[in-house]
C-alpha cells in the first residue's frame, strides 16, 4: 500500500505549494512586487515549466500578495 501524506492535495484541488512558497519568500520584506521579480524568483526556484508561464503571462506591473496569489492560483493571504 503506498503510504498518503497529508500534505498532498485533495483529489481535484490544484497543488498550490510551490505558488505559495514562492510568494511567501519575495514577499517577506515587501509589500508589491513587480512580475519581472517574480519570475526571476521563480526561475531560480526552478519551478516547473507550466507555473513558469502563468507566471510569465502576468501583465507587466506591481502586484500585492494578495493580487499575485489570486492571479496564480496560490492561497496566500
Amino acid at each position: 500500500m503506498i503510504g498518503v501524506t497529508d500534505d498532498a492535495p485533495d483529489a481535484g484541488e490544484p497543488d498550490t505549494r510551490a505558488i505559495d512558497d514562492l510568494l511567501d519568500d519575495i514577499y517577506r520584506a515587501q509589500e508589491r512586487v513587480t512580475q519581472a521579480d517574480i519570475y526571476r524568483h521563480a526561475v531560480a526556484a526552478e519551478l516547473p515549466p507550466d507555473l513558469l508561464a502563468r507566471i510569465d503571462a502576468l501583465p507587466e506591473g506591481e502586484y500585492s500578495v494578495d493580487e499575485a496569489s489570486d492571479l496564480l492560483g496560490g492561497s496566500v493571504a
